[in-house]
């Protein structure tokens, strides 16, 4: 079955720290019935992560002369970021993609990219 991971991009991380309990479980339900949708279309939610706050990240890219370079931060020079994932498994493209528009309600942007194997 062809594997896919659809991110969360744009995501303001300091919004998710001001909301309250209710708010956030609220995006947990959201994320809930995603998966619960893609279910009864054939696919399945396999993984997955929120990810930690932004400012204990650390990029390292290729610096001068080749030599890896590290700055702290996510900034991998995009002014979005990335706060989490799901691994989903489905048959069919356009079912993955009907079910996540639920997604939007929590998420301002979802991103779908199939997965290649190596």
């Amino acid at each position: 079955m062809p594997e896919y991971v659809v991110m969360f991009p744009a995501d303001n991380e300091a919004d998710w720290e001001t909301r309250t309990e209710a708010d956030r479980q609220a995006t947990f339900d959201t994320d809930y019935e995603f998966g619960q949708l893609l279910a009864a279309r054939g696919g399945a939610v396999t993984g997955g992560a929120g990810l930690t706050h932004s400012s204990h990240a650390r990029t390292v890219k290729r610096g001068p002369n080749s030599h890896p370079l590290v700055t702290e931060g996510p900034f991998a020079e995009t002014v979005e970021q990335l706060s989490g994932f799901f691994i989903v498994t489905c048959d069919d493209y356009d079912a993955l993609v009907e079910a996540a528009k639920v997604l939007v309600r929590a998420h301002p942007v979802v991103e779908i990219r199939p997965v290649k194997e190596f």
